[in-house]
């Protein structure tokens, strides 16, 4: 296959990826995404208020102008959180701020987690001391970033994240008149604390936690949005996405990981500037959908991707398969594609993730059988021959001993019919040849420009953000049953997962989690 084919994200020296002008260009507009009204939040806001009926009564600050929250310092016993909660590495960086001085509090996502009772992806710590003093406050330590520099401490295997209050990010829309208001009754510390949570992006986001004072600050009513379940922007949303666009999935990867919802406003401006995630660059696209796919909550943001607008845009091929099949916005149902990754969902969590190499394979995977639907049998064999690096014979002899029965809600399985050995074994071999087409299918511009051509209504982008490096690693998932078993691999034996394996792209993890994934898919345990 040629490589020079394909339309991978790479690193700028490649030249594979074309200006973000010429990216925007190829998106038709549509009622679906009414990107054309980006530069007009305004009229949108105004719209949308008409559109409601009467606007009596209504908090005008949902749309327009937001009042500041009424601060909080809560004691950090009575949400919950103890120290103990927070992971050694993390309180050897704190410790070490501290003995020098500074102060130190925890921020962010890792502070929300904690009050849910859920375990963090990582921790976030910010101190009053500059960055240069952190670097000079340990031995492997360097700065990096330049739009908002932080510090990453290494310790051991693992790297700890510090920022500054004296780093600004760039500056708050020119509208947003809150931004030198200082609160009446504010010392100089509540101020600057204060000031730091108003460059956060979500006010679950933007909370403090002083694991020594024990004290939790909320000064952008982030608590109250966790008790409601609720995702809001700090700042008005149009302001926000539009100062960030990468706001807005991150907006879905969190209400989809803890199951909250958007705040009407949010979600309004989640799906009408939903085409400007375009301006990212496409490593940013990679990592954001990582975060999304390979951390225990791909099925909830795969619904919110297609809900919102935003799944056409970045995974038109799905997208595609959801009109098929008659999947609305605010579907309930499931499906082949939506079941691979709920049960992709139940081996990962977000200290657990998988590499991304994975969930593209499930995805090319699947757009395989939705090409051309398979004998449950012979996705059996060709599952068990991926688990044990090739081997069809063994794989067919394990496959022939299933007395459960299949899904047979999927389309993509046909009924079973009784095939001999070697009609078993090319139909393992063509389902493979087939995945293997299929992705590169996904990495191919034309390709995925087309996949949602037959529906004018909907928007269509050919954006490839899947690496080379990405590619490469799941093709090695599936070439062994392709090219014949594997001289010297070894499967694995049991269920359990090494989980620092699988995040590092352990082929054997790979394969025997995919393995897994695909035959409780097919076979479910609790299917009568």
């Amino acid at each position: 296959m040629a490589i020079s084919g394909l339309a991978f994200s790479c690193k700028p020296q490649f030249s594979f990826r074309p200006s973000i002008f010429h990216c925007i260009r190829k998106v038709r507009f549509s009622s679906v995404a009414a990107v054309e009204m980006l530069d007009e939040p305004e009229s949108l806001i105004k719209e949308s208020l008409r559109n409601s009926g009467n606007s009596r009564g209504r908090k005008v600050g949902e749309f327009v102008d937001r009042k500041i929250p009424e601060w909080k310092k809560l004691n950090a016993k009575d949400l919950g959180i103890s120290t103990s909660m927070i992971d050694k590495p993390t309180r050897k960086v704190l410790n070490g701020l501290k003995k020098k001085g500074y102060e130190v509090y925890l921020v962010g996502g890792c502070v929300r987690d904690l009050i849910l009772r859920r375990i963090p992806k990582d921790f976030d710590i910010l101190t009053s001391a500059e960055l240069k003093e952190v670097v000079r406050a340990f031995s492997r330590c360097e700065i990096v970033g330049k739009r908002f520099p932080i510090c990453h401490v290494h310790l051991e295997d693992t790297i700890v994240e510090v920022s500054s209050f004296s780093t600004r990010g760039q500056k708050f829309g020119r509208n947003f008149r809150h931004e030198l208001e200082r609160p009446i009754g504010c010392d100089e510390k509540d101020y600057t604390r204060w000031r730091n949570c108003l460059q956060r992006d979500f006010t679950i986001n933007g909370l403090m936690f002083d694991p020594y004072a024990k004290i939790v600050y909320d000064y952008m009513g982030g608590i109250e949005d966790i008790r409601k379940a609720k995702v809001r922007t700090v700042i008005p949303a149009s302001t926000s996405f539009q100062e960030d666009c990468a706001r807005i999935l991150r907006a879905i990867r969190i209400a989809a990981r803890l199951g909250f919802r958007f705040s009407r406003e949010t979600a309004h401006f989640v799906k009408h500037l939903s085409l400007s995630v375009l301006k990212l660059d496409r490593g940013r696209l990679l990592m954001e959908m990582n975060y999304m796919l390979a951390y225990g909550s791909a099925e909830a943001s795969l619904r919110l991707l297609w809900k919102f607008g935003l799944l056409e845009i970045l995974l038109p091929i799905q997208a595609a398969y959801l009109v098929h099949n008659g999947f609305r916005r605010r579907d309930k149902r499931s499906n082949m594609l939506l079941s691979l990754f709920s049960n992709l969902d139940k081996l990962l969590a977000p200290d657990r993730p998988c590499h991304g190499s994975l969930w593209v394979a499930i995805l090319a995977f699947h757009k395989a059988l939705c090409d051309q639907p398979r004998d449950p049998l012979v996705v059996a064999v060709f599952s068990l021959a991926v688990h044990n690096g090739g081997d069809i014979l063994e794989a067919v002899k394990i496959a022939r001993r299933i007395t459960k029965p299949h899904n047979d809600s999927f389309y993509e399985l046909l009924e079973p019919r009784d095939l001999h050995f070697q009609m078993l074994k090319d139909e393992v071999m063509d389902l493979a040849e087939s995945t293997k087409g299929a992705l590169s299918k996904m990495t191919d511009e034309h390709f995925v420009s087309q996949a949602m051509a037959g529906y004018p209504r909907a928007p269509f982008s050919d954006l490839v953000f899947i690496s080379l490096a990405v590619y490469l690693k799941a093709c090695k998932i599936f070439d062994c049953v392709r090219e014949g078993a594997e001289r010297g691999f070894v499967p694995k034996q049991g269920s359990k997962i090494d989980y620092e394996s699988l995040a590092f792209g352990s082929l054997r993890e790979l394969r025997h989690t995919f393995a897994r994934i695909v035959f409780d898919t097919v076979y479910p345990l609790n299917l009568a």
